[in-house]
Formats: structure tokens, C-alpha cells, sequence
């Protein structure tokens, strides 16, 4: 359940500085805090901490300033990322690069490691409000979802459709009153900033309009296969006829992705089989009922293709579940196509 991070109304706002960052100013960083006076004063701010990670919510009638500069980044060497969503009213950040406006649906990652200016204004001047979903998140975490090195600042339009995703998915962990457990709202957390990270992947490569049709028929197969991947009997011909193309186009597609078909199953398969032998307990399901689960035919045939990748038996991975090692999908070069067992 959200907590007052703090609240500010005419008898309090002079010290809005004292006050910005909760008790013994644990949230945030430093910075100069300051409202516009000249206007009704206003603010409130609410949290909700997902474990490293805090939603916060801050609604205003009055216009609110940032500035975090050089001296404040010497004194204060936390590196935070902050994850923005302008609900209503605007946001304007200024920094070393010029002037962004932020407006609803949009959203800002900022960094704490660079000087910058934030200004929040109602969408009124009289009556009119500002309201701003924000997220603070270590940046050693956030890059593990955003794939990219942000070194002062990053707007994601609101064009694109996983940002207001991501934003109803924090809203809905920030408004729960049930309890929501603290594992569950941190992966939710997690969850819509790797929404935000595709969102940013697909900024930077071509819209779906501009794609061509063969890689929208290869999306089509890849579905297709990963669909039926437990099917022991899926073959190319399968493949070919549940997406309409010839079994020539089909290689031909697979082989735009670097890849055959037969590659491509054996390796999927086997990846899922070893993730299931290590999150399971083998008291609950023998290795053999692993081995149909995931589309193999023979457990022995499972155990051979096994240990022709990860160099141990699926019995040696059960034992030594923590160690995690990468598999070599070239082993499967020697297989025709269509010609899995």
C-alpha cells in the first residue's frame, strides 16, 4: 500500500527542500528542490517500494523544479535511473544537449550521474494539475532491461504501444491494496521496464509498416514451431503446410536467420528440456517423462543428443543444477532437414 512520501501545502512549502526526499532522505538524490510560490502550493508524493526498486507517484497544483548539477553529482555519487510518465499537466528537462518536452503518454529515463533540469507545470494556470508516475531504479538493474548505455537522458514516444503497457502495468502494482507480495511486485517492476527496453529495441530498427514480407513470414514459422515445439511430430512439412509455403521457401527463410530446421528444433528443445531438469524435482518427474514432454521421442535418444551439446548426461545437470553452461548448436550440423527422431 502507497505511503506519503511527503506533502506540501502553504505552511510547509519553505521547506520543500528538507522535505523532498522522506525521512532521514532516503529516496531520490541530491538536488535543489523549489516550488513556484507565485501559484496555489500543492504537492503531495507518494511511494510504494518493489524491492530495490520505488514507484512514485507526485500530483501538484503548483509548478515543481529540479536541478541536480556538478556539485551535487561530487557529494552524491549514487547512480539511479529514473523511468518518467507525465500522466497530466508537462514535464520539460533541460541539460547539456538543449531543452525535451514531455508530455502524456510519453516517457523519460533520466540518470542521476549528469547534470540536468526538470520543470513540471499544471495544464492549467488556474485550477489545472500535474501528475507524474515515476520509477527509480539503480542503474546496475536497469540495464539488464534497457539494452542501451544511457548517459544523460532517453524519451520513448508514446507512439509506442508498450509504454502505456509498461505504465498500467506500475499503476496497478502502485494503486494494489491486497497485499501484492514484495517478490511479486518487483518482478512485475521488472516485467514493464523490459516492456520499456522493447519498446526502445523497436524505436531503433525499422517500424512493422516497413518490414518486408519475408521477415514477416519468418515470424510467422519461428510462432509456428515454437507453438508446436513438443510435438514429436513436427517436421518441415508440418511447418510448411500449417504457414502456407513451400518446403524450398521454408529453407530458404531459415537460412536468412542463419539457422536450419533441424538446428533450430533440436537446440529449442534441448535449452527448454535443461531448464525443466534444473527447476525440477526429480522425486516429481523422471527424466524420461522430461524427455516426451519436450517432443523426443526416445528418452535414449534424448540422452545422446544431451551430452553431444553439453558434454554431461541429463542425470549430471539435474545433479549440478546452479551451474549454468552454454550449449553448442553447431552439433546439430551433420541432421538433414525434416528428418528429426
Amino acid at each position: 500500500m502507497p505511503e506519503t512520501l511527503f506533502a506540501l501545502d502553504q505552511r510547509n512549502y519553505r521547506e520543500c527542500q528538507q522535505l523532498f526526499r522522506g525521512n532521514r532522505e532516503q529516496e531520490y538524490y541530491r538536488g535543489d528542490y523549489w516550488l513556484d510560490d507565485a501559484q496555489k502550493v500543492s504537492v503531495t508524493a507518494r511511494k510504494r517500494a518493489a524491492g530495490p526498486y520505488a514507484i512514485i507517484v507526485t500530483r501538484g497544483e503548483t509548478g515543481q523544479n529540479f536541478r541536480r548539477n556538478q556539485r551535487h553529482i561530487r557529494e552524491d555519487a549514487t547512480d539511479l535511473s529514473i523511468l518518467w510518465f507525465v500522466r497530466r499537466g508537462s514535464m520539460r528537462l533541460s541539460n547539456q544537449f538543449g531543452s525535451l518536452d514531455v508530455g502524456p503518454g510519453d516517457a523519460l529515463v533520466t540518470r542521476s550521474t549528469s547534470p540536468f533540469l526538470i520543470e513540471l507545470q499544471p495544464d492549467a494556470p488556474i485550477g489545472g494539475v500535474s501528475e507524474v508516475l515515476h520509477v527509480t531504479v539503480p542503474t546496475h538493474l536497469l540495464r539488464a532491461q534497457i539494452p542501451r548505455e544511457i548517459a544523460s537522458s532517453l524519451l520513448v514516444p508514446a507512439e509506442r504501444r508498450e509504454i502505456a503497457i509498461a505504465r498500467n502495468i506500475l499503476t496497478d502494482v502502485f494503486d494494489d491494496e491486497s497485499g501484492l507480495a514484495q517478490d511479486t511486485a518487483r518482478m512485475l517492476v521488472e516485467f514493464a521496464l523490459a516492456t520499456v527496453g522493447h519498446a526502445v529495441r523497436a524505436s531503433e530498427t525499422l517500424s512493422p509498416m516497413r518490414r518486408t514480407v519475408a521477415e514477416r513470414r519468418l515470424d510467422e514459422v519461428l510462432r509456428f514451431i515454437e507453438v508446436h515445439l513438443c510435438d514429436p511430430g513436427l517436421s518441415t512439412n508440418m511447418v510448411s503446410e500449417g504457414c502456407g509455403l513451400s518446403l524450398r521457401y521454408l529453407s530458404l527463410l531459415l537460412r536468412s536467420r542463419g539457422t536450419t530446421f533441424s538446428e533450430l528444433v533440436w537446440s529449442q528443445r534441448l535449452e527448454r528440456a535443461r531448464d525443466w531438469l534444473m527447476r525440477s524435482d526429480p522425486r516429481e518427474i523422471a527424466i524420461s517423462e522430461i524427455a516426451y514432454g519436450i517432443g523426443f521421442k526416445s528418452p535414449a535418444h534424448f540422452s545422446r543428443m544431451f551430452k553431444r551439446v553439453y558434454g554431461e548426461n541429463p542425470s549430471d545437470c539435474r545433479a549440478i543444477a546452479p551451474s549454468l553452461r552454454a550449449g553448442d548448436v553447431s552439433a546439430f550440423g551433420d541432421l538433414e532437414p525434416g528428418t528429426l527422431q
